[in-house]
């Protein structure tokens, strides 16, 4: 009954996300185009770079929210209200003496401002305002919504995608009228701050209703804190990686502002909105599936516990495959004409854009499973990986642009992601020999390889012109996509282990949800 619910969670959470995914898809879009019209290349790129900077004054938070979750995981199991309310309290403290050195770094960061953006055409009067909005919505997070991680551990997160999404496509609603008709900056960033503020209090309301014995105590949080010591290890380990995590995923457009322009950082958010909106529906499938497997480790069964590694494995070899090559073939014919073939970047991009999607879509299992088992002990990586990756991406940068920035970022993920961390959960978390993983995953590197270069050159052959219209560009995906997805799904479903065994789960669970639906 326990390993059903985790699963019916996961494929709720599934549900509800990919219902909101596809409004808020469409809306993106749309709403990109109007912003960059009305709004101006240099504001949207002003935004992205000012987020990133923000993101760099969050890598104070990073750790503590993934080890609460992780040591929530058995509490929950075994339904100790009083260890969970104990670890939420120990949260809510360190939570809110982060988010005052948040804001005291954020003001520390804009007196710099004059001379990060002295060459941006940009008044600064709208540089503070935008940053002061965006760094106030972060710290409402941080005081308000801190109980939020409960509902995750909890495998409740289409509550939080519920609330957050709802509020998100309203607030890009009025964000959109509000654009069009009066073309103010102020006003648009105003409205990002107002809808901040009231989705975290609604979502306050909806988890006090959830948990209502939940007894969070933020004075008991220091006392609690020095009686877990664990704590403070795990959240060491883990803030190193998250520091890692942050360089590689959230640095690019701040080196392309330093090393290409605000504008090429515009140019580069439109490619990156379309692989982020992508990689949210896959993470909304997939990636709830976290804390189910952390309970899965908690109860130490492990013939099941690899049966799932290698189901979650092939699926997200599947997806990453697909999206690899529909992005590959599609992505430039759609900028062509979603916003004009003037915002296209070069071929050398996008090739290195689709090998970092690949490897870090594939590495999504390893890194749950890891996670599950609270293996972060090798923080030696992340100094690896965090000083490959700025080395290669300053040098690089300065001779190729956006290209070298991508290259930085390859030349740091493949050895550690790659190779190091399948051999650390084989060899410390599932004490197996590495090679069983090698053994299984070199099928899907060779599979994806064989389709990948079959269907690229038959897609010579396709009649349809992409770039002309969104009709040539349905009928080109049509014919290249499609084929792809079923061929590549048959090759693993017959010639790699996990395919099969996800297939059947898969329909047990829709059969599951419609009984309980259709009662």
């Amino acid at each position: 009954m326990m390993n059903e619910s985790r699963s019916y969670k996961s494929l709720l959470n599934a549900q509800i996300g990919l219902i909101f995914y596809l409004v808020t898809l469409a809306l993106s879009f749309v709403s990109r185009k109007i912003f960059l019209d009305n709004l101006g290349v240099e504001f949207i790129g002003l935004t992205g770079t000012l987020t990133n900077i923000l993101g760099f004054l969050n890598l104070a938070e990073f750790g503590i929210g993934s080890a609460i979750s992780f040591f929530l995981y058995k509490p929950l199991q075994i339904a100790d209200r009083g260890r969970i309310s104990e670890l939420i309290s120990i949260f809510g403290y360190v939570y809110r003496k982060i988010g005052c050195m948040i804001g005291a770094g954020g003001i520390v960061v804009s007196l710099f401002f004059p001379l990060i953006f002295k060459q941006t055409p940009m008044e600064f009067g709208i540089i503070y305002f935008v940053f002061y909005c965006y760094l106030g919505s972060s710290l409402i997070g941080y005081f308000i919504n801190y109980r939020q991680v409960l509902l995750t551990a909890d495998q409740k997160n289409y509550i939080v995608t519920a609330y957050f999404q709802t509020a998100s496509i309203i607030k890009t609603l009025v964000q959109i009228l509000l654009a069009w008709y009066f073309k103010n900056l102020f006003i648009w960033i105003s409205i990002e701050f107002l809808f901040s503020i009231i989705s975290c209090l609604i979502l306050n309301w909806k988890i006090d209703k959830e948990y209502p014995w939940l007894k969070s105590n933020l004075s008991d949080g220091k006392r609690l804190l020095e009686k877990n010591p664990r704590l403070f290890v795990y959240t060491r380990q883990i803030f190193i990686h998250k520091i890692k995590d942050f360089l590689l995923n959230r640095s690019d457009e701040i080196m392309i502002f330093a090393f290409v322009s605000l504008k090429m950082v515009a140019y580069y958010g439109n490619y990156t909105l379309i692989i982020t909106k992508i990689n949210q529906i896959i993470s909304t499938a997939l990636d709830n599936v976290s804390a189910g497997v952390g309970q899965l480790i908690a109860e130490g069964d492990q013939q099941k516990i690899m049966k799932v590694f290698w189901e979650l494995t092939a699926i997200r070899y599947f997806i990453a495959g697909v999206v690899v090559f529909g992005l590959f073939h599609l992505l430039p014919p759609f900028i062509t004409l979603w916003l004009g073939s003037k915002y296209l970047l070069g071929q050398s991009v996008l090739i290195l854009l689709m090998i970092t999607v690949f490897v870090m879509q594939t590495r999504g299992v390893v890194d749950i499973f890891n996670h599950a088992h609270g293996l972060y002990a090798d923080v030696w990586t992340a100094w690896v990986e965090g000083v490959v990756n700025l080395a290669v991406t300053i040098t690089a940068a300065y001779y190729l642009g956006i290209a070298g920035v991508l290259l930085g970022k390859i030349a740091s993920i493949l050895p550690i992601i790659v190779f190091w961390k399948p051999y650390y959960l084989f060899s410390t978390g599932f004490k197996l020999p590495v090679k069983v993983y090698w053994k299984q995953t070199i099928r899907y590197y060779f599979l994806f390889a064989v389709v990948f270069f079959l269907f690229t050159l038959l897609s010579r052959w396709v009649p349809f012109k992409p770039e002309r219209n969104f009709g040539n560009l349905i009928g080109y995906a049509c014919l290249t996509v499609l084929p792809f997805t079923f061929c590549y799904f048959f090759l693993l479903l017959f010639g790699a282990t996990g395919m099969k065994d996800f297939l059947g789960r898969f329909f047990q669970l829709v059969q599951l949800l419609k009984n309980k639906f259709c009662r």
